[in-house]
């Protein structure tokens, strides 16, 4: 059996189609669908800048296939976590694509400036071309990013990158990739926090916050990794 990563561009879907117009959002779904007529209800949790995602929400809201829009927490920070309703007979689901091409995948997406990532996991037998084309055939962009053995994926818990990388913001992940470049966590460091703002164009302010934002982020999977790895004698 193969673990593959495929991120789907759902051309036509509010989750993809908002989402690729606010890049410094990430959705993620949070519990599973319930209801079984036309109108289906699940948690979904909206991350990122917090002037924005007000923004996001009401677009999201607004979308055809939405009924209802609750937030559960207040929409003012940079995470929030919304109650959503929708009519099912107008939402082309990919999880109800894949169940139908018989594949497993695991429950949660997270969904990133319009990419839709899934993990699924494939028999032996099981084409990622083929699934591949039936997506694309029903007007989808997909791109693979992994394709492994089960068994090579290591048997304890372990930091996986790319979910990770998917809940920074863009912005976030610039700053951070430009500050570990340019040497801004070395000891005895020459690079500020303005020299850093400077290359990215922005305020000292604003790039410090999404510093921070992305340091969070790091240390937050960083601490479940370290509760659930394995300690030595």
């Amino acid at each position: 059996m193969r673990e593959v990563t495929l991120l789907i561009r759902h051309h036509g879907e509010p989750e993809s189609d908002v989402t690729a117009n606010y890049p410094q959002v990430t959705l993620s779904s949070r519990s599973s669908m319930t209801g079984r007529t036309n109108s289906r209800k699940r948690i979904i949790e909206v991350s990122g800048n917090p002037e924005v995602i007000p923004a996001f929400l009401e677009e999201f809201g607004e979308a055809d296939p939405i009924l209802d829009l609750e937030p559960l927490s207040p929409v003012d920070r940079d995470r929030v976590y919304v109650a959503m309703t929708y009519d099912a007979y107008q939402w082309d689901s990919i999880s109800e694509r894949l169940s139908d091409m018989e594949v497993h995948y695991r429950n949660g997406t997270t969904i990133t400036a319009g990419w839709e990532r899934w993990t699924l996991y494939l028999d032996d037998d099981d084409d990622i071309n083929e699934i591949r084309t039936s997506l694309e055939a029903a007007g989808n962009d997909t791109e693979l990013v992994r394709n492994v053995e089960l068994s090579e994926v290591g048997v304890t818990n372990q930091l996986d990158m790319f979910e990770f990388v998917q809940e920074l913001t863009p912005r976030q992940r610039e700053v951070l990739t430009l500050a570990i470049r340019e040497g801004y966590y070395e000891r005895g460091r020459d690079t500020s926090i303005e020299e850093l703002a400077d290359i990215v164009g922005v305020a000292p302010t604003t790039a410090w916050e999404h510093l921070k934002r992305a340091e969070g982020k790091v240390m937050s999977e960083l601490y479940d990794y370290l509760q659930s790895a394995p300690t030595s004698d």
